[in-house]
Formats: structure tokens, C-alpha cells, sequence
């Protein structure tokens, strides 16, 4: 589980979509920057300084094998955030869980 500051990195390195977009193409596989950046309009240095967000936020891990760096989605990433997210889903969905219920066992006008 995260912690409250492990938890806002990786929220604000989701928050941008460029970012999100990213993260979508690792999740297929590792890809090497060259071809990560390659459908966005931005500079390479752009893309590496997406990619140390993402890296600080423990969302993706790079290695470099001579002069290409390759980017992978790291083990469970973003697992602690779904947890989070599915927390705070719960006390709603009981609520409307126990409205179903009341209307299903009162009688219509």
C-alpha cells in the first residue's frame, strides 16, 4: 500500500495526458524512448522529462543497453492507487446497495 506521499506522485504523474497516453503504450510492452516519442509533437528532452515523472512516481523503470534506453510499466505500478480508488467507491455503492434494497421492499403509490 502506499503511503499518502508515494500515492500524490503517482496522481500527478497520471494527472497530465500525455503522460497517461505513455503509460498506456508501456503497459503493452517495453518500448524504447526513440519510439515512444515518436507520436508526439515534442522534443526528445520533453519526453525524458515526462518519463523522470513517471520514473520518481515508481510508475515505469528504464534501463539503457548501449545508446538506446528502454522503458518498461513497472510490477504493480499502479496498483496502490486502484486500491485507493476502489476504497473510495465502496461506502457509495453500500448506500446505493441499501437504497435498491429499500426500494424493492416498499410497495409503489
Amino acid at each position: 500500500m502506499l503511503n499518502n506521499g508515494e500515492l500524490d506522485k503517482v496522481f500527478k504523474a497520471l494527472s497530465d495526458a500525455t503522460r497517461r497516453a505513455m503509460v498506456e503504450r508501456v503497459a503493452r510492452g517495453p518500448v524504447s524512448v526513440s519510439q515512444l516519442a515518436e507520436p508526439f509533437a515534442m522534443s526528445l528532452p520533453a519526453v525524458h522529462q515526462h518519463l523522470a515523472l513517471l520514473e520518481d512516481a515508481g510508475i515505469v523503470t528504464s534501463h539503457k543497453t548501449g545508446r538506446v534506453r528502454t522503458v518498461q510499466l513497472a510490477t504493480d505500478a499502479l496498483t496502490g492507487a486502484g486500491e485507493w480508488m476502489g476504497r473510495q467507491r465502496l461506502p457509495g455503492e453500500r448506500r446505493l446497495d441499501r437504497l435498491g434494497t429499500y426500494l424493492a421492499t416498499t410497495e409503489g403509490p
